[in-house]
Formats: structure tokens, C-alpha cells, sequence
């Protein structure tokens, strides 16, 4: 059983500031992932927001233009400030503000924080400019860079006392990230191409006549671009199903939070497949509004009322 953590003793000035800090950051930089966590109770939002926000500074070494060396380096830094955290070692008035934020969430909800170690390797893969020939491979990255995030995530929503199939919530929550990772995948498809990375299978690209890559606005000669969104697209929608067998275990406002998160990916994944090729011309994204209403839509319960009677349909 995940216990789930909801009163929070008084918080100190310090903490506080590090915490918001940490909102700060989620709020600029996390479009998709703030209208998810909006839904959930204040002590929760922040440890979300503290896990983003470290997860932020190790994307960002992963992503910025410096040396291989360098860039490896700052993230054994990272992994330094994180052996700090869990052992304790992290004062309130740390300089820091991520490394006192979630020191705090760890001491206040069962976080599993090898999931940070996790992502931190698998940027670590992206440094070194690794590629993926089958599925199989991909998905050692992702569960690392997202995976990880969806278990990570679960230390804080928690599980609901006596609910069906629980010791299975950290198998479906990894499962989420990597239906959320492959989506990311599609939608950057070019502009992870133009950044010289490529992360779809090679097996998948050879199958479909797009090993030439992505650099321009228009598919390889000769390629079928369409056949392989598609496949991929299934791929995704059939990992979505097996990991929203989650949401039924879930408090209400977690299970809105993750119902929002995944539901604003679902609907690109709509758009993508009506229109493969708009991934080479630009970011395919949603309105503001259309996030908002995917937000409501997971605090109505609307989403995890649907798993749940599917659930015992198969079951029946």
C-alpha cells in the first residue's frame, strides 16, 4: 500500500520561499504539466512543483549548448545536491531553493527518489547522443525521463485505502509516462531533428522509408510519413489505456491531476494523427481553453468513472 499523506504541519519561512521558487519556475516553464497540478491540495502542488523544478535544471543541462563534458559534468553536480537530500543533509537556509524544496517534499510524502537518479541517466543518454533501433531500447529511455516522473508522482498523490489492484499503481503510472514521453516524441519530431537527436526506432523508420530523417517541412522522398504517425500513434493510445487503469486508485483531485495531464496529451495526439505532417511544419499544441476544459473534465471524475466501468466490463 502507497499511503497517502494529506495534513501538513506549519511550514517555515524558508521553506516557504524555496517553495515558491519552485511554483515560479512550474508555472513559466511547465505549460501542460501546471494545468494538472492547479487541481491538487497546496501541500501536494508544491512537492509537484519541487519535483518539476529539479527536473527543469536537469533537462535544461541536457538541452543547453555546452560541452558533452561539461553538460556531464553539471549533472554529477545534480546527483551530488540529490545524495544530499536523501540523506538528510539539506538545511532550510540552503542556498539551493530546488535542493531545500525537496528535501522538504521527501520528508512529507513517500517519495521514491531513485526515480531522480533515473532521469538524470537517462539525459545522461541524451548527452552522449544514444539512439534507439527497436521499441524495447526507446523504452529504457523513456521510462527513465518519464517513466520515473509517473512513479515519482505517486509518492506524492498516494493510493486509496482498500482500492482494487493497488500494488499494480506504480506499473501503470510508469506506463502514463511513457505514453506521455512517446507523444512528446511525435509532436518534437523535427525539432529534435534540426537538434541533431533522433528517437523513434530505427526499425520503425526503416519500416515506413523514413530513415533520411526529419530536417525539413516535408517527409523524406518516397517515405510513407503518415503510416509511421500512425503506427505510432497506436502505440501511444494503447499504453494511454493500460496506464489509466490508475486514475480509479487515486483520490479525487489526484486523479484529476493526472486525468488533466494526460488528457491534454491524448487530445495532440488527435491532432497529430488527423494531420501527421503538421509535426515537420511546427509545434502542434492546444488553445488555452481547450487545456482548461480537459482540466474540468478530470475534476468532474468523468475520466476515471470511464476506466473504472470498463474495468468491470473486462472483468464481467
Amino acid at each position: 500500500m502507497i499511503r497517502t499523506v494529506e495534513a501538513e504541519p506549519r511550514v517555515s519561512a524558508p521553506v516557504l520561499a524555496a517553495y515558491s521558487y519552485c511554483e515560479a519556475v512550474t508555472g513559466q516553464q511547465a505549460r501542460n504539466f501546471a494545468y494538472g497540478i492547479r487541481l491538487l491540495p497546496l501541500p501536494k502542488r508544491r512537492a509537484m512543483s519541487a519535483l518539476y523544478a529539479f527536473s527543469r535544471r536537469v533537462d535544461d543541462i541536457g538541452d543547453g549548448a555546452l560541452d558533452h563534458e561539461v553538460k556531464a559534468g553539471r549533472l554529477e553536480d545534480t546527483r551530488a545536491m540529490l545524495s544530499r537530500v536523501r540523506e538528510g543533509a539539506v538545511d532550510e537556509d540552503d542556498t539551493d531553493p530546488v535542493a531545500v524544496a525537496l528535501a522538504h517534499a521527501a520528508e512529507t510524502f513517500p517519495i521514491p527518489l531513485g526515480g531522480l537518479d533515473e532521469l538524470i541517466d537517462g539525459v545522461l543518454m541524451d548527452v552522449r547522443g544514444e539512439t534507439y533501433e527497436t521499441w524495447d531500447d526507446l523504452k529504457v529511455y523513456c521510462r527513465c525521463v518519464a517513466g520515473a516522473i509517473g512513479r515519482l508522482s505517486l509518492g506524492v498523490f498516494g493510493t486509496e485505502q482498500g482500492a482494487r489492484g493497488v500494488e499494480r499503481a506504480p506499473e501503470y503510472a510508469d506506463t502514463l509516462g511513457l505514453a506521455l514521453q512517446l507523444t512528446n516524441i511525435l509532436r518534437d519530431v523535427r525539432e529534435d531533428a534540426q537538434g541533431g537527436r533522433t528517437y523513434l526506432p530505427a526499425d520503425d523508420l526503416a519500416k515506413f522509408g523514413c530513415s533520411a530523417g526529419f530536417s525539413g517541412p516535408t517527409p523524406p522522398e518516397g517515405s510513407d510519413f503518415a503510416g509511421l504517425v500512425h503506427f505510432e500513434v497506436r502505440r501511444a493510445r494503447a499504453l494511454f489505456a493500460e496506464g489509466y487503469r490508475l486514475l480509479p486508485m487515486l483520490d479525487r483531485r489526484s486523479g484529476a491531476c493526472v486525468a488533466a495531464m494526460a488528457g491534454i496529451y491524448r487530445r495532440l495526439l488527435d491532432r497529430i494523427e488527423r494531420d501527421p505532417q503538421a509535426v515537420l511544419r511546427g509545434r502542434v499544441s492546444l488553445p488555452g481553453r481547450e487545456k482548461a476544459y480537459v482540466a474540468v473534465r478530470g475534476l468532474s471524475g468523468l475520466d476515471a468513472r470511464h476506466v473504472t466501468r470498463r474495468s468491470v466490463r473486462r472483468r464481467a
